[in-house]
């Protein structure tokens, strides 16, 4: 048993909690810095060259799942030892103080009003008057009042003592929320271009909602820089119902748990025209070797695949520059411009189709997170409250009164209202 006790002191120690989010908090910052949910590969190729704080290459980075840090064991371990710490002290010591600012004591003896930290004695020659005059003005004040046979218990401020088990209770909702949201959460990053769509599908596998992205279009200045990007999305349900919606960059969409973010874009293809051909819609990549935001494609330009072109852009509002096997760079294309003779062949540039950057996020431990950040706020401004308590005694054969209180917090500015209190037991 005095084992049982001394785990549950430990627990219960603010030192712990201390250390505990300490931990929380250096294991938050790691993941910001070291990208999250990449492939090995990614790490290997990064790390190994250049090692995390000098030591920590891409093996070791794997081996202590610091790829995924939010749902890795030793950090949902110390969320759990968290929440626990947390549910101990706050039965093992909050409820109880609580219980205690309930209660009522009735101090009987002029000794025990004499040791609270504020105290004084005063003469009075009509007690009857002055603790009716002193019982009047504390409930004009606020005050809850208990009187018994000559003697007056006072509280004031008891549900500020509620404030610091419902942070208690709002950080464990909170660390619940999150863990949930963690393991039960879904991401998806997808480019679409105009008419394509995706679907989401529930735990079951079954069609959840289809996401159809109707019109993507990028705003610039007029120096041609991206400014926004805005993406009008129809919302398909498994029904047939179709809500025509749009986001923008900081302006996201959420639909039944579901967040719908605008996160980049990109070139989806080119549509082009070579000699007499049908208009050819082919499908461009990103070309980092090339430079940040280039996008590339190789035609042909021959039957039998001999002497391939590379398409270039930059931007979907062109110019597509073309170069042939050695880099050289032979000529620019502008979107319906006159088609021009590239090895040969007249080549014409039709359009340049962007793509929308969507972020899908379903995260269940939302509900979770705001709630909890709204019992925090509440217990935060109930914790700043003082519970004062006061104690009034009449000593029948001295005629005097002795009045004393306490107070969890700000003694100072309680001791400054106790002449007011004296003043109405003398007049």
């Amino acid at each position: 048993m005095k084992k049982i006790r001394k785990v549950f002191n430990w627990l219960s120690s603010l030192k712990i909690a201390i250390l505990l989010l300490l931990l929380i908090a250096i294991a938050c910052a790691i993941g910001t810095v070291i990208p999250q949910q990449e492939s090995d590969q990614f790490y290997y190729e990064n790390f190994n060259k250049n090692p995390f704080l000098g030591i920590i290459n891409g093996n070791i980075l794997l081996s202590f799942e610091l790829n995924h840090i939010y749902t890795s064991f030793w950090f949902l371990l110390l969320l759990f030892w968290l929440t626990l710490a947390l549910s101990v002290c706050s039965f093992k010591r909050q409820l109880p103080i609580l219980k205690s600012a309930l209660d009522w004591i009735d101090y009987k003896s002029p000794r025990q009003i004499a040791k609270l930290s504020i105290a004084k004695t005063i003469k009075t020659n009509d007690y009857s008057k002055s603790l009716k005059k002193l019982t009047f003005n504390l409930k004009k004040d606020g005050w809850s009042i208990k009187e018994t046979n000559g003697r007056i218990a006072a509280r004031q401020g008891v549900i500020g003592r509620l404030g610091p088990i419902l942070i208690h209770l709002g950080m464990i909702l909170l660390m619940i929320g999150s863990t949930y949201g963690s393991l039960n959460g879904q991401t998806i990053e997808k480019f679409l271009a105009p008419g394509r769509s995706i679907d989401l599908l529930d735990r079951n596998e079954q069609q959840r909602l289809t996401i159809e992205l109707n019109k993507f279009q990028i705003e610039r200045d007029p120096q041609g820089r991206a400014e926004q990007y805005r993406s009008m999305v129809n919302i398909i349900e498994p029904n047939g119902i179709n809500k025509a919606k749009e986001i923008s960059v900081n302006y996201p969409l959420r639909y039944k748990g579901l967040t719908l973010y605008q996160a980049d874009w990109s070139i989806a293809a080119i549509t082009i025209q070579i000699d007499n051909s049908p208009k050819l819609q082919i499908p461009m990549k990103s070309i980092p070797e090339l430079g940040e935001q280039i996008w590339g494609t190789i035609i042909p330009t021959t039957k039998n695949g001999e002497n391939p072109i590379l398409l270039t852009v930059n931007s979907e509002l062109g110019p597509v520059t073309i170069y042939d096997i050695d880099g050289k760079k032979l000529t620019n294309l502008s979107n319906n411009e006159e088609a021009k003779e590239v090895k040969g062949k007249l080549i014409k540039i039709i359009n340049i189709i962007p793509s929308s950057g969507l972020l899908l996020k379903r995260d269940p431990g939302v509900p979770f997170v705001y709630t909890s950040f709204a019992i925090i706020l509440i217990g935060g401004s109930l914790s700043v409250i003082s519970t004062k308590k006061l104690w009034v005694l009449y000593e029948e054969e001295k005629s005097l009164i002795y009045i004393g209180g306490l107070s969890n917090r700000n003694l100072s500015g309680f001791s400054k209202e106790l002449p007011k209190f004296i003043n109405f037991l003398e007049n």
